[in-house]
């Protein structure tokens, strides 16, 4: 008979020290179990954006043919950038769904690409380099920026 009270002592010390884990490990996730997550929404609107803009040769071609010196340039920003494509700038916003707000921005390609303007959200941001077409060779870097509204 000692020693299954021995047992039972162990077991209810460890049920014991679960559910505190399982408390403390509640607090530490701060409220995450109501939040929603749309990164993969979020993702996978700016791959097949980036994609399709990749695809068509005419839509390459106005990013290509942006001159150097005018880069970077960001899509809202038109009276800074005004050579910014509008063909480009419609097809983001055609394609944006109405929980997010998005900016695109065109940089070299060897550079670092980020916003301008500080927003304090969870942006999401995806990228392609757009090299080349049969005519001309001048590496750009589009990146696409998202936030919930």
């Amino acid at each position: 008979m000692k020693n299954k009270r021995g047992w039972i002592k162990i077991v209810e010390a460890f049920v014991a020290i679960l559910l505190i884990m399982g408390v403390v490990l509640i607090f530490i996730n701060k409220g995450y179990f109501g939040k929603s997550d749309i990164s993969e929404k979020v993702y996978e609107y700016e791959n097949s954006v980036l994609r399709e803009i990749e695809l068509n040769q005419s839509l390459r071609g106005e990013i290509l043919n942006i001159p150097e010196e005018k880069i970077p340039m960001e899509s809202d920003n038109l009276a800074d950038y005004p050579y910014f494509p509008a063909s480009i700038q419609n097809k983001v916003h055609e394609r944006t769904p109405e929980y997010l707000s998005c900016k695109s921005k065109i940089c070299k390609a060897e550079r670092i690409c980020s916003l301008n303007s500080y927003l304090d959200k969870d942006i999401y941001a995806r990228a392609i380099i757009i090299t080349a077409n049969s005519t001309v060779y001048n590496p750009k870097q589009l990146k696409i920026f998202c936030w919930a509204k």
